[in-house]
């Protein structure tokens, strides 16, 4: 993946939703992932997130700011040891400021900042079925950046989970950002590609940091 014959590039994949391919350089990466394993650390660390119906996702969450839970936010897992959830981090929310400048122009950047983060494990075998980011009360960018191995990242429409969607390659670095008319669009992630990570990142699996406007009120911390 290091020499190509065709550079990536940045790509609009719908209307208000756009790809960008290494956003993240490698000491950036290291850094980011570094921070995702201390607050991967209990309590209110990493978690399998269980479903109404008694299901299970196969990739593993922890959250700053606000907590996310199926269907909703709160200040503590819920779910899981009923610790207080970390703090969002003034460095994260203006980098999540700087995607959305970077992916849709200074316009795009939200007046409030960005107060949650939700950072999946990918292991080999897991994945994340269609679904929409649609528990926050701010319409704002979504941003997600990918860390490790690469995977198929599906972005369907806003009416349905089935077609028509469009299937990108997210590899370790990349910045998807999707608002405006895309905000509420159906996505998920079928498969990863195990083994793909950079070998100087030392990570094997897949990173996700979705990073998201609450229209809850700050919960940031320096």
């Amino acid at each position: 993946m290091d020499a190509e014959l065709f550079p990536r590039s940045r790509r609009e994949i719908a209307p208000g939703a756009v790809h960008v391919p290494d956003w993240l350089d490698a000491d950036r990466g290291r850094r980011l992932l570094e921070a995702c394993r201390e607050w991967a650390r209990p309590p209110a660390g990493l978690r399998t997130v269980r479903t109404p119906g008694g299901g299970t996702m196969t990739a593993r969450q922890v959250c700053l700011g606000r907590h996310w839970y199926p269907y909703g936010y709160a200040r503590t897992v819920v779910d899981g040891d009923g610790a207080p959830v970390k703090p969002m981090p003034d460095w994260l929310a203006a980098l999540g400021r700087a995607a959305v400048r970077a992916a849709l122009g200074p316009r795009a950047v939200p007046s409030e900042p960005y107060d949650i983060a939700l950072i999946n494990f990918y292991d080999a075998d897991a994945h994340m079925g269609m679904h929409r980011d649609s528990d926050e009360r701010s319409d704002a960018p979504v941003v997600s950046l990918t860390l490790g191995d690469s995977c198929v990242f599906r972005f369907g429409n806003t009416r349905t989970r089935t077609r028509p969607y469009t299937d990108v390659e997210l590899r370790s670095g990349d910045l998807f950002v999707f608002g405006g008319a895309a905000r509420l669009a159906y996505h998920g992630v079928p498969r990863v590609h195990p083994g793909t990570a950079p070998p100087k990142l030392g990570l094997a699996g897949r990173l996700n940091i979705t990073l998201r406007v609450s229209g809850l009120g700050s919960t940031r911390k320096g």
